[in-house]
């Protein structure tokens, strides 16, 4: 089966870090990076999609991090 994330953060370091780690655990890039502006907070947010093909069945209690 192929999961899919859509990884979230405020612009910092902390945002590439989450992505690199996605990378470590066998999980690819899917599309381009998403960049706004968050005026509630006032900070620039970044999303960036991955997906990874693992075996077994989708079931909504997957807890998708953790593959």
């Amino acid at each position: 089966m192929k999961l899919y994330r859509l990884l979230t953060a405020e612009d910092t370091s902390a945002f590439c870090h989450k992505v690199s780690l996605a990378l470590s655990k066998g999980w690819e890039l899917y599309g381009s990076p998403s960049y706004a502006f968050d005026g509630a907070a006032g900070v620039m947010r970044c999303a960036q999609a991955v997906t990874k093909v693992v075996p077994g069945e989708y079931h909504p209690d997957l807890k998708l991090g953790e593959q």
